[in-house]
């Protein structure tokens, strides 16, 4: 049990070194055998993650299942998973195996796909396990590299231009980190970010300066913690992608293969997420205080905007890419209300999403593969050869619009009664999001499925197989379930996110004093 972790974030990696070394060859069968390899691999880690799950005490608001060992350069190897980031593991490895799965007609270079999907695997483990700022970093710039070759080599015709796009963008957005990272260790002096050893000071409960300085002629308000703030905001707000630096987003959904958006969209957007509330928060309580007003607009904005461009776009996994950065908004909105329900519903809405935005995207590839073109302008009428398929796409359809019985309900409700509690303006603003997302998704669904089947190429088009079925059977549970039974999430993330709101709270109260006795 001690070495739990460890096991679940590294059997893909094992998975990906059995291909490598032990599979050759490239006809039908080494194609077959490198899918079942793979397939097998995720189910493995699965089930290895359930004992974590099972094992997990939420009244418990430290780290468990925490590994601790000598690693490099006197740095140490800590892993630990609490309310927060747990849930987060848990989606990676229930979504993984699906992933896998929906890439079963892919006959391009099989071996190294599948290498590059458990070698993602890995490390996106790692992000959410990670309780040390290095191997932090490690886990967190690594994954870009899978992504990057799985858009280049796999995508669609201007994938070379979108997996530079995507790698420039966030690479960039994580060197203002790295300094910040430098930065904090030499003033701190340690590198943990929870479960230290002995006499050793966690980052969490460590206090960067908040005193007032003057930087190139300019008054930088909350003093080092600002700085250190916005270096990790350039990074994290890349990843999740918030408005205005969201373009990278569309392009890399549009020329990734079918798999490659569900991972992009379902688990790697969500460690933006969670890097806010992993780092942002509970370091830089006062900066994020400072800053969260800004960042509230900025995600209001990002809701409205992006709605509306998703509604001009003729392109099926475009337009579901600018509904991503919408719903992305809500999350950024309900982090930075920092209060319970705001926190709850933007972990909820991040799982949330991870399972609708997966199987939309899912949803695109099932016609994709059969007709090979995501125009909405060549579809119409599916309802009446595949009726099945229209079921499916109609329901996580709703959940996208947030209809009440679904998770994605949930999320936007307690999202935006957590940032009513602090500004009604911004709330109003968000709420209107929810018009405009029932406005593109109806729109989409009803030229692409409903109507008459009147295009001659769609006459033939057949319904979904067994193998698709079987794919979204698990989300579809998922999205009701979660729609009816929240407490299945909050239950686990309640205990740790009312610590954290606590932390933000008192470290943000004794500024104030502060400040007004700095006044008087």
């Amino acid at each position: 049990m001690g070495n739990l972790l460890s096991l679940t974030t590294f059997i893909p990696l094992l998975g990906a070194l059995i291909l490598a070394l032990f599979l050759r060859g490239d006809d039908e069968a080494a194609q077959r055998n490198a899918k079942w390899v793979a397939f097998a691999t995720t189910v493995f880690a699965f089930v290895v993650s359930l004992f974590v799950l099972f094992g997990f005490d939420p009244s418990n608001t430290d780290f468990q299942f925490v590994e601790e060992r000598e690693w490099l350069l006197g740095m140490t190897y800590r892993m630990g998973v609490d309310g927060i980031s747990i849930l987060f593991v848990m989606l990676t490895t229930f979504l993984m195996p699906l992933v896998i799965a929906s890439c079963w007609d892919v006959t391009h270079r099989v071996k190294e796909y599948m290498i590059a999907f458990l070698v993602l695997e890995t490390l996106m483990l790692g992000v959410f396990m990670a309780l040390d700022l290095v191997l932090f970093y490690v886990f967190f710039e690594a994954g870009l590299i899978p992504m990057f070759l799985i858009i280049g080599i796999w995508g669609g015709k201007n994938r070379i231009y979108a997996s530079f796009k995507f790698f420039l963008y966030t690479f960039l957005g994580s060197v203002l980190m790295l300094v910040a990272m430098v930065a904090m260790f030499q003033q701190s002096g340690t590198t943990c970010i929870g479960a230290c050893g002995p006499g050793e000071t966690s980052l969490l409960d460590f206090r960067f300066g908040t005193e007032s300085f003057e930087l190139l002629g300019m008054q930088v308000v909350g003093g080092m913690q600002t700085l250190l703030f916005l270096a990790f905001f350039a990074s994290f707000a890349v990843k999740m992608p918030m408005w205005p630096v969201h373009t990278w987003l569309p392009d890399a959904h549009v020329q990734a293969p079918t798999a490659g958006s569900v991972v992009l969209a379902a688990i790697l957007l969500k460690m933006g997420g969670y890097g806010f509330l992993r780092f942002s928060l509970p370091m830089f309580p006062v900066a994020t205080d400072i800053w969260a007003p800004l960042v509230l607009w900025l995600s209001a904005i990002a809701i409205v905007y992006t709605s509306l461009v998703a509604l001009v776009q003729e392109d099926m996994k475009k337009l579901i890419a600018y509904s991503s950065v919408a719903h992305m908004g809500y999350v950024t909105m309900g982090i930075f209300a920092a209060n319970q329900q705001g926190l709850d519903g933007a972990i909820f809405q991040m799982l949330s999403h991870g399972f609708i935005s997966g199987a939309l995207f899912l949803c695109v590839g099932v016609i994709y593969d059969r007709m090979h073109t995501r125009e909405i302008d060549a579809y119409g009428g599916l309802v009446n050869r595949m009726p099945a398929y229209a079921l499916v796409f109609m329901l996580f359809t709703m959940a996208n619009v947030g209809l009440p019985g679904t998770s994605g309900f949930i999320g936007e409700f307690l999202t935006l009664m957590g940032v009513f509690q602090v500004n009604t303006w911004v709330a109003l603003v968000a709420t209107s999001g929810v018009i405009l997302s029932a406005a593109y998704a109806l729109w989409l669904y009803r030229r692409v499925v409903m109507g008459d089947l009147i295009k001659e190429a769609l006459r033939s088009i057949t319904d979904m197989t067994r193998r698709e079925r079987a794919i979204f059977a698990p989300l579809i549970v998922m999205t009701l379930l979660l729609g009816v039974y929240p407490a299945l999430v909050t239950d686990i993330i309640g205990p740790s996110v009312a610590n954290l709101v606590s932390q933000v709270d008192v470290a943000v109260a004794d500024f104030e004093a502060a400040t007004m006795l700095a006044q008087n």
